[in-house]
């Protein structure tokens, strides 16, 4: 059989400019990175702390393969279950203040597992209409009737909820989304799925590290208590600057996963020398609440920044600084400019984002500096004067 109608549709996204291609990248992240043989000033990377590159973290991760090896060498449940994996799970659930935690190998995985772990076609899951494709994908695949509400809106979600007789009703929303970089607002979410006998289940991927005091991610931002949300799902590539994630929630939840959840049942584990080096990320997260204090002095200057330049920036108090362009064409064009500047940012185009609102995803980290960032504005001005 010919391939040939692959090709076409591949020639299409490339007219259409929604192609997309890979790029190396030869050094640690870090602000200044190696792609493709060539120096940048970064700014499209999650490493919001700092912590992928952190000496302490690459310390811990050397020590634990030594004692460990490389590979987890099975599923959690067969024999790939080690000392490291446990003692990191124990911290995660004592730092979200939940009985337990359970870590996934990635955050997809951690997504899709809980959904279908707990749904099933008598049931019915309630999706932000701007969630991660994870969450979206684990609504269709679960076999619940799916329903999307609008963006960040409890009364939307309220009206769906009021028309559902499901057995068991889930509400699933991103805790900071990421191509908006906007909070859910999640008392008022919690507050409707208490009215209707709802769970809330709350993807926190890019909030842990960032919101916070101690950097506990929206559930801390927002006060609340350890029972909700129910089901509250991190990654570790972000603020913890590592790999993987979990979930974390009540004993009956966690056993729950432990038996269905099938993207943790039938998968060889981390690494365990990626526990513990995520064990130290989480350690430093914690104590240096100099990288949250300083991360959001540069988000304010960035903003600041761009106000002065007119540029359309989305309502973001996160490290997500989403300049939207529009056209996909011309958010490419802005990118390549930025780029033969010595400036690396990502042109963000649909189906990633709704048609129309083509954006450059600007993401800042506490490695950054003050310099760096006004080094990014005014490359920002000269590159969209040359466009316009």
């Amino acid at each position: 059989m010919s391939f040939d109608s692959l090709s076409e549709e591949l020639q299409q996204r490339k007219q259409q400019s929604l192609y997309r291609q890979r790029r190396t990248l030869e050094t640690p992240q870090q602000p200044m990175v190696s792609v493709d043989g060539r120096e940048y000033l970064a700014f499209c990377s999650n490493d919001y702390l700092g912590l992928a590159n952190h000496p302490d973290v690459i310390h811990s991760f050397q020590k634990a393969a030594d004692k460990y090896g490389v590979g987890g060498g099975a599923s959690h449940l067969v024999n790939g279950h080690s000392q490291a994996h446990h003692e990191l799970e124990e911290a995660l659930a004592e730092f979200t203040g939940r009985p337990r935690a359970l870590l996934f190998s990635t955050g997809y995985m951690a997504n899709i597992g809980a959904v279908n772990a707990l749904l099933d076609k008598q049931d019915a899951v309630f999706q932000d209409r701007l969630n991660h494709a994870s969450l979206l994908d684990a609504g269709l695949l679960c076999g619940a009737r799916f329903q999307r509400y609008l963006h960040n809106d409890p009364e939307s979600l309220n009206t769906r909820l009021s028309r559902s007789e499901a057995r068991r009703k889930l509400v699933v929303t991103d805790g900071v989304f990421s191509m908006d970089g906007d909070v859910a607002d999640l008392p008022s979410l919690a507050s409707v799925c208490r009215d209707h006998n709802a769970w809330l289940m709350v993807d926190d991927a890019h909030g842990f590290g960032c919101l916070g005091k101690q950097g506990g991610g929206c559930a801390e931002y927002f006060a609340m208590g350890s029972n909700s949300p129910e089901v509250l799902v991190g990654t570790l590539g972000k603020g913890f600057g590592t790999a993987g994630a979990f979930v974390a929630g009540s004993e009956e939840l966690i056993e729950t996963l432990i038996q269905h959840a099938r993207t943790y049942i039938y998968t060889t584990s981390m690494p365990p020398a990626v526990a513990a080096a995520t064990l130290t990320s989480l350690r430093i997260l914690r104590e240096e609440n100099w990288r949250r204090e300083k991360l959001e002095a540069l988000i304010q200057q960035f903003r600041e920044g761009c106000d002065d330049l007119g540029l359309d920036l989305m309502d973001s108090p996160t490290p997500i600084q989403p300049i939207v362009i529009g056209e996909s064409d011309k958010a490419i064009q802005i990118s390549q400019g930025l780029e033969r500047e010595g400036i690396f940012i990502s042109a963000i185009r649909p189906p990633t984002v709704p048609q129309g609102s083509a954006r450059l995803r600007v993401t800042l980290s506490a490695a950054h500096t003050e310099a760096q960032v006004e080094r990014l504005l005014g490359t920002l001005e000269k590159v969209i004067k040359e466009q316009a």
